[in-house]
């Protein structure tokens, strides 16, 4: 009798593997250009704890923030801080920063290769009078 229910499955084909790779070459290349239209190396985009440390600096935070990055719920919070700082050092709103937080394999090529220029840390930050 043949066991039509086979709990032995396959894994992904060749074709997804192919596609994964390709998405991660995007975002890596997206980051190398986000930083070095930051004026920062981009082969800091491929080194694994040092590309937070180069996000933080183009958001304008100090560098001792890293060590949020390690405690659990922080974590989360600090990360949504530093990427809404660079989409408003970049020019942009808070909607792009919504992108950035929730599609950032679309936005951050969008503010590699879009417009947006690099306008420092303190671009929101307003004028005294």
């Amino acid at each position: 009798m043949q066991d039509t229910y086979s709990t032995t499955t396959q894994g992904p084909g060749p074709v997804f593997w192919v596609v994964v790779c390709g998405l991660i070459i995007l975002e890596i290349a997206a980051m190398w250009k986000v930083f070095e239209k930051a004026g920062q190396p981009g082969w800091a985009a491929i080194i694994p704890i040092y590309n937070l440390i180069v996000l933080i600096q183009i958001a304008g935070k100090p560098i001792w923030w890293i060590l949020l990055y390690f405690i659990p719920i922080v974590s989360l919070i600090v990360g949504i801080i530093v990427l809404h700082n660079i989409s408003v050092n970049f020019g942009k709103g808070v909607g792009f920063t919504l992108g950035l937080i929730f599609l950032s394999p679309i936005f951050f090529p969008i503010l590699a290769w879009g417009d947006a220029e690099y306008r420092g840390p303190t671009a929101g930050t307003p004028v005294p009078a």
